[in-house]
């Protein structure tokens, strides 16, 4: 189902606690992370709610399994985290043996 921002998100107990602002989801890998929602109450803002938190999507709600008391203690979202990239064993391995390596590829002939 397609949804787009600006329908209402209800609690659990009924009560409409804003707007859905952004469906967090990797379409490639066909996982839904959750969602983001600006909130009517409180202080406002944006609140990140988890997948495992939200109960289903209808065409004009997001449902959420949280009551409405829980909504303003959720976290507000982030940038995404760095990521970090592993370029192989050599990574994790000492200089000295690094060295060793080398020295045994240039004798060996693989160099």
């Amino acid at each position: 189902m397609q949804i787009g921002p600006g329908v209402d998100v209800v609690s659990a107990d009924g009560e409409r606690v804003g707007k859905l602002e952004h469906v967090l989801v990797d379409e490639q890998a066909a996982i839904f992370d959750g969602v983001v929602i600006d909130v009517a109450r409180g202080p406002g803002g944006h609140r990140l709610v988890d997948a495992p938190e939200v109960l289903e999507f209808r065409e004009r709600a997001v449902l959420l399994a949280l009551p409405a008391a829980v909504v303003d203690e959720l976290p507000t979202p982030s940038a995404n985290p760095a990521v970090v990239q592993h370029g192989g064993a050599e990574d994790f391995e000492s200089e000295l043996v690094q060295k060793l390596r080398r020295a045994w590829d240039l004798i060996s002939g693989r160099y």
